[in-house]
Formats: C-alpha cells, sequence, structure tokens
C-alpha cells in the first residue's frame, strides 16, 4: 500500500512572518499606520522627527503662558476679595443712606450673604523704635469677628496698660522693625469741628496678618471701629459695609439685589465692578498671548507639511501601484490627512504633557519670586501657573486646526497623483 505524501505545513505570509497583520480596518488609517512604521529613512525620520519637536516646543509654551495668565488673574481675584469683600455698600449722605442696624438686618436677609461688616478707613503715619520717621498707612477699624480682614476682640482691644491693640500687615511689621508687643506711634490727621486737627495715639502690636496682596500687607493697620472713628473725627473717615458671600462669584447678582432692597439712598458695587480694567486688561492681554505664541505653533505645521512632500516623493512607486489598484483619490487624500494627524497630534500631546508637568513644577516650588517692591507693583510676591481644562481644550484646538489646515495642500497634490507617472519613478 503506497504511503501517503506528509502534510506540509502552511506557507506563512511575509507579512504574518514579520508579525503584522495583513490590511483589514479603514483603509486610509492603516495606510498612514504603516507608513508612519515603515521603512527606516533617514530623510523623512528627520522632518518627522523636526516635525514633532516643533510642534511640542510650541504647544508646551502656549501652555505654560496660559497657566501663568489664569493664576495670576485667580490669584489677584482671590487676594482682593479676601482683603476687602465680594461687594460693598457706601452711604449716600445726601440721599439718606444710614448705616444702621436696620441697613445691616436687610442685608443679612439676603441669600447668599453669609456675615455684615461694618468697616472704616482712614489715614494716618506710624513709627517704631526702628524706623522713627515714619510711614504712611491705611487705618482699617472693623468690628470683632465680623467682616474680611477682621480681628478678635483681645486682638483690638484696648488692653490693661491702657493702650489699643492693632494688626499690622506682615511686609509692614518687618519694615518697621517690630514684633508682637511693640508700641507704636500713631499720628492721624482728622477733623474737629469742621477744621483738620492731628490726633496721637500709642498702639500695642497684638499680631500680624498676611494676605499675600502686597498692597495690603506692606500698609494696612486693622483696628477697632471706634477707635479709628475718634482718630479720623466726624466726616473724616470713609464708613461702608462689607459682605461676605459663600460664592464670590456671585457678586455681581447679589449686589443687584442689595440694590434694590436698599434703595437710592447708597452705592452697591461688587469686587469684578471694582476692578472691571485691571480684569478686562488681563483678558486682552491673555488673548494677545495666545495668539503671539501661536505663532510658534503655525511654523511647526510647515515642518508637517515638508514630512508629507517627503513621504509622497520616497513612496511615489507605492502610492502609483495603489492609485493603479484604484485607490480613489478621496481616499488618497485622506491618508495624508490622518498621516499629518496623528504627528500632529503626537507632538501636540507631548507639549501639552511638558508645560502641565513644567507649570506645577513652577508653582509648587515657587521657583519665580519677587521681592517686596516687585511685588508691591505686581500685587503678588510668586507667579502660579494654573492650567485649567478650557485653556488646554483651546490649545489642543487650535493645534490640530492649523496642522490639518497646512496638510491639506501637500495631501490634496498627492491625491492628484498619475499613477503611470508615479509607477515609472526611481
Amino acid at each position: 500500500m503506497p504511503l501517503a505524501p506528509p502534510e506540509r505545513a502552511p506557507e506563512r505570509s511575509p507579512e504574518r512572518a514579520e508579525g503584522r497583520l495583513p490590511l483589514s480596518g479603514p483603509l486610509p488609517a492603516l495606510l498612514a499606520w504603516r507608513f508612519l512604521r515603515g521603512d527606516k529613512s533617514r530623510l523623512l525620520d528627520g522632518t518627522a522627527r523636526s516635525a514633532l519637536l516643533a510642534t511640542a516646543l510650541g504647544v508646551a509654551a502656549m501652555v505654560i503662558a496660559m497657566a501663568l495668565m489664569t493664576g495670576y488673574r485667580g490669584d489677584i481675584e482671590r487676594k482682593l476679595v479676601r482683603g476687602n469683600a465680594a461687594v460693598v455698600v457706601y452711604p449716600l449722605g445726601g440721599n439718606g443712606g444710614v448705616l444702621g442696624r436696620s441697613t445691616i438686618a436687610k442685608l443679612e436677609a439676603l441669600p447668599r450673604v453669609q456675615r455684615v461688616g461694618r468697616v472704616v478707613y482712614g489715614q494716618g503715619s506710624v513709627s517704631s523704635d526702628a524706623l522713627p520717621q515714619g510711614i504712611e498707612v491705611v487705618l482699617r477699624g472693623v468690628d470683632p469677628g465680623g467682616g474680611q480682614l477682621a480681628a478678635r476682640a483681645e486682638q483690638i482691644g484696648t488692653g490693661a496698660d491702657g493702650l489699643p491693640g492693632a494688626l499690622l500687615g506682615h511686609d509692614l511689621a518687618k519694615k518697621l522693625g517690630v514684633r508682637q508687643g511693640a508700641v507704636l506711634r500713631l499720628v492721624s490727621l482728622g477733623l474737629a469741628q469742621g477744621r483738620p486737627k492731628f490726633r496721637y495715639e500709642s498702639l500695642r502690636v497684638r499680631g500680624t496678618f498676611q494676605t499675600g496682596f502686597a498692597e495690603f500687607d506692606q500698609s494696612w493697620v486693622v483696628l477697632a471701629r471706634p477707635e479709628v472713628e475718634a482718630l479720623m473725627g466726624s466726616g473724616a473717615a470713609t464708613d461702608l459695609l462689607e459682605l461676605t458671600l459663600d460664592d464670590p462669584a456671585a457678586a455681581r447678582e447679589v449686589s443687584e439685589v442689595a440694590e434694590r432692597a436698599l434703595g437710592s439712598g447708597f452705592l452697591v458695587t461688587s469686587w469684578q465692578e471694582l476692578n472691571r480694567e485691571l480684569f478686562s486688561a488681563l483678558k486682552l492681554q491673555q488673548a494677545a498671548l495666545f495668539l503671539v505664541l501661536g505663532l510658534i505653533v503655525l511654523v511647526s505645521t510647515f515642518n508637517v507639511a515638508s514630512t508629507l512632500v517627503v513621504l509622497v516623493r520616497e513612496r511615489m512607486r507605492d502610492l502609483g501601484a495603489l492609485a493603479a489598484l484604484g485607490l480613489p483619490p478621496r481616499r488618497l487624500r485622506r491618508t495624508f490627512l490622518v498621516f499629518a494627524a496623528a504627528l500632529g497630534l503626537s507632538g501636540t500631546l507631548i507639549g501639552v504633557a511638558v508645560g502641565a508637568a513644567a507649570s506645577w513644577i513652577l508653582t509648587t516650588f515657587r521657583l519665580i519670586r519677587f521681592e517686596p517692591d516687585i511685588a508691591a507693583i505686581y500685587f503678588i510676591d510668586h507667579v502660579p501657573f494654573r492650567v485649567v481644562p478650557r485653556d488646554l481644550l483651546a490649545i489642543v484646538g487650535f493645534s490640530f486646526a492649523v496642522n490639518l489646515l497646512a496638510s491639506w495642500l501637500p495631501a490634496w497634490r498627492a491625491g492628484r497623483l498619475d499613477p503611470s507617472t508615479a509607477l515609472r519613478s526611481e
């Protein structure tokens, strides 16, 4: 009986031998993936690497710059609300505005209002043994336990030695060279019977406060409200009400409700209205910075376009074969657009990761600090960087869009490729 011929092992295709699967799925995406991981080419690798790094560099710069502007604006907002209040009520004396208990009760009944504090402001000069020439200060008179930058009764009350207590800004205490328990000499110019009058008072330092806002920390002195009223005299002090809210972002709505509740005898304003010009300028500056740094990403798109040109030249015969086999020009153009999108998106994501990491390091370790004199100009003692999803989405969307726009022309020209010419190319 003749023996049966031995079974032959199934032949393995070159693609399976190399660990690659045959084409399946969306053809443009598969072709783009093959081009990305195909045979090594020094020229193609060099242009692709250059496009990747240029895009990542531009995106990282945009992330850091937007984080700087967002963090700076947010830090100023937080410190302004901490030092003053979300909503401020000024009495208009000519219209009968009186800051009495009934007025405070109306405001305390409003939604979102947590606390209402009555505050008096004045001007003066304080001196110490270390700084006998004195320094100009803002006197802030508060009731114990109420309002922003408030104080306990034992901190601003009159002690057993007969000296009123005072809280100083942290930087002001350093300038005066004083610590808790030191005695300061205060000179204020107020009114007495309609005439200017100097008043002198000794103060006992009972502590310091630090808001992070240079203007407050360098020049504010917190005293008991009756003390400031006595120093400034009738009509010389600025008397107002400060409303503390559960959400400072709702200050504009609360101020409108408070204005309707109090009537025409009061001027009600929010912290957004008081600093409208400042924040409008910061928003404009952030938008301008976004466009300027976006030019770096725009320039990097030329590298992506150059990569497509090199890819077309090096894959000319392959493209001609695909076109001869019936691949429509539309799908060929889509292949190159997918290739460019993958390259641009990779650079964008790398740039986002690098920019976010750099922002975190700069903020966590406070690597950018200001001296007190410079901090007084920029309102901060260190530069905060805050990365928010809104900024990241804008950066990623911008980078992705300009990469696709720059790649459209090379992809369109590749779609017009003549198969016969491409197959004859060397």
